[in-house]
């Protein structure tokens, strides 16, 4: 019996959103409780995720950049980043980088710029296409 499953295009570029906290238990219940006391904010935790969990939109997002434009989303903490992911983004949190194919980085979505879609996956997705459409990394 054949296997149906589907084998993923290798990606041509990959966007990292970094969020304004940090991963692992102690920096997430630090986030949870900074925000609902309203110490701690991060604009791209508002677009991914539910008060409990990621967004089924958001995830669904991530996986038609990958399986129909050859874009990975990766989504990183912090404190997870790699040397070259924070001497992007350092002081810029929350942001989206590109990682282009020659593995170079440039910042994609400041933190201004996620802060003005108030949480919402379907507005990410516009500005998100847009972008892309000028980095001209969609297939026509």
């Amino acid at each position: 019996m054949k296997s149906s499953s589907r084998i993923a295009p290798a990606a041509k570029a990959t966007l990292i959103g970094v969020y304004n906290a940090d991963g692992g238990i102690i920096g997430e219940l630090s986030y949870v409780l900074g925000h609902l006391i309203g110490l701690r904010n991060c604009s791209l935790c508002d677009i991914s995720h539910s008060p409990v969990k990621m967004k089924s939109s958001f995830k669904t997002l991530q996986r038609e950049l990958l399986e129909q434009h050859g874009i990975d989303v990766r989504m990183i903490h912090r404190n997870e980043r790699n040397e070259r992911e924070a001497t992007a983004s350092e002081g810029r949190e929350p942001c989206l980088l590109l990682q282009h194919a020659d593995q170079s980085i440039s910042m994609f979505l400041d933190s201004a710029e996620l802060k003005t879609l108030a949480g919402n996956v379907e507005s990410f997705e516009k500005l998100i296409y847009s972008r892309l459409d000028m980095f001209q990394l969609l297939d026509k």
